[in-house]
């Protein structure tokens, strides 16, 4: 999965987002060891320093915890996990009805739009 960087954001913010995002997807799963903060940064192509502040941030915000010995673990409270994903969705939404507005969709509109997508697309 590419790591798509914007430099004109706090690039640790926008680690913690993705490493967010890859766990409320499934791609760590609650209770998995994630790869060594050395490994993310090489993939990420990012300093090692800046993807440690990511990673501790998220052990801040109980998202995943370290172990000294064994690195970080997603974690087991899948409350937390919930919480995350409903966040997520929330502002997926509100920028998709933004978007349509603008467009100058009216709720009617977006919400008969919705229900001929959901009723006639496969769903990604």
């Amino acid at each position: 999965m590419a790591w798509k960087i914007d430099q004109n954001r706090p690039i640790y913010i926008q680690l913690m987002e993705i490493l967010e995002s890859r766990i409320i997807s499934g791609v760590y799963k609650s209770g998995e060891k994630l790869p060594s903060v050395r490994t993310l940064a090489t993939e990420a192509s990012v300093n090692p320093n800046t993807m440690q502040k990511a990673m501790s941030e998220l052990d801040r915000k109980g998202v995943i915890h370290s172990n000294r010995t064994s690195g970080y673990f997603v974690t087991e409270n899948l409350e937390i996990i919930n919480t995350l994903r409903e966040e997520a969705s929330k502002n997926i939404i509100e920028v998709f009805f933004m978007n349509m507005s603008s467009l100058g969709f009216s709720d009617d509109e977006i919400k008969t739009r919705l229900r001929h997508y959901i009723d006639n697309y496969k769903k990604v």
